[in-house]
């Protein structure tokens, strides 16, 4: 990171959302991923994904630590990166580390320095796992989790894959784009089971309903459309599966309590 920064720090405007990014960062501030946010004094390990929005709020001294950044053609043959815990969500991405764990995953980070700037004519296969070993040693501070039964495992493979094709559909990044899954009934048809089995599923492993699930996660991308863009009403409404400009603005005030305009303005 002090490569990165230079005497005069600006902010830097970065668009892309197709990067996964592991931090091991040292500093006083608060760290922001999805709707969680930690107080951060010391070093913290963050696994970060282009989904789930992230921010670090820096309130004392200069950052310094580690950055890696990769695609998830990079692990091709890993799997599925976004399975990995510290990847899916945001109680298993943030780690704060005590001083003996700073040591440990600090010398992870020089190796895959000194691996990224040498000439050995396989280093990004070696890079690949080094990488790995970092995932895997953040997932081992994590608490031990008793073992679920077949059934148990059924629904939590039910309720990912249902969250997968939900976040698939996110970022919106062109206004001529719309949502296909709109309704739990979409969802049900396009992960073949019934809906009353999704419904059902859903509400017991997440405490919430499909159609919950579905909205709450609209008023986060609306949210970020109207706040990051000139988008017209109408526009943001077709893109989020809205028939009508106007069914869009009603149902944004009765979720959030202002009106989609002034809300932009705020």
């Amino acid at each position: 990171m002090e490569d990165l920064i230079g005497p005069e720090e600006k902010p830097v405007s970065y668009s892309r959302r197709d990067f996964f990014k592991i931090s091991l960062v040292k500093a006083e501030g608060k760290v922001h991923y999805a709707d969680h946010s930690v107080i951060a004094s010391g070093t913290v390990l963050a696994f970060t994904n282009p989904i789930i929005p992230f921010m670090w709020e820096k309130t004392g001294a200069r950052q310094t630590g580690f950055v890696c950044i990769f695609t998830e053609a990079f692990f091709t043959h890993y799997g599925t990166i976004t399975e990995f815990p510290v990847f899916r969500n945001a109680a298993n991405g943030i780690l704060l580390l005590n001083s003996e764990q700073e040591k440990v995953f600090r010398a992870y980070f020089e190796k895959i320095y000194s691996e990224l700037h040498g000439s050995y004519e396989f280093k990004y296969d070696l890079l690949r796992s080094l990488v790995m070993e970092v995932v895997h040693a953040a997932q081992k501070l994590q608490p031990v989790k008793l073992q679920s039964s077949n059934k148990t495992k059924a629904a939590e493979r039910l309720v990912r894959l249902f969250k997968d094709q939900l976040e698939q559909q996110f970022p919106i990044e062109l206004n001529r784009r719309s949502i296909r899954l709109r309704t739990a009934a979409d969802f049900a048809e396009s992960l073949h089971v019934h809906i009353n089995h999704l419904n059902k599923t859903l509400k017991k492993m997440t405490g919430l309903t499909t159609m919950q699930l579905i909205n709450d996660r609209i008023i986060q991308e609306a949210k970020l459309i109207l706040k990051g863009t000139t988008w017209t009403i109408a526009e943001i409404a077709g893109c989020l599966g809205f028939e009508e400009p106007n069914h869009f603005s009603a149902f944004f005030r009765c979720r959030c309590g202002i009106a989609p305009n002034r809300f932009r303005q705020s």
